[in-house]
């Protein structure tokens, strides 16, 4: 067997759960967190676990897992365009 398809055999599954990781809904990435951090606590990416683990936003997305920036009034101004 060669370098090149140990590399492979490494990178590929490894690409793999990270697109499954990237892709999955919060809630079940927190719930696989804390599954992962109930078996083994102070594993290898335990830090990135904890962080996966803490409870989502207010939002309710399933995307960012912050909280959404407290809205401010804004003045919105218009500019007339100019006339060619």
């Amino acid at each position: 067997m060669s370098v090149q398809w140990m590399v492979v055999a490494l990178l590929v599954p490894a690409c793999g759960l990270y697109a499954a990781w990237t892709l999955m809904p919060a809630a079940a990435r927190r719930a696989l967190a804390l599954l992962l951090l109930r078996i083994k606590p102070d594993g290898v990416g335990s830090a990135a676990l904890r962080k996966a683990a803490m409870p989502g936003s207010a939002c309710g997305c399933s995307g960012c897992d912050r909280a959404p920036p407290k809205a401010q009034a804004q003045t919105l101004h218009f500019h007339p365009r100019a006339k060619r």
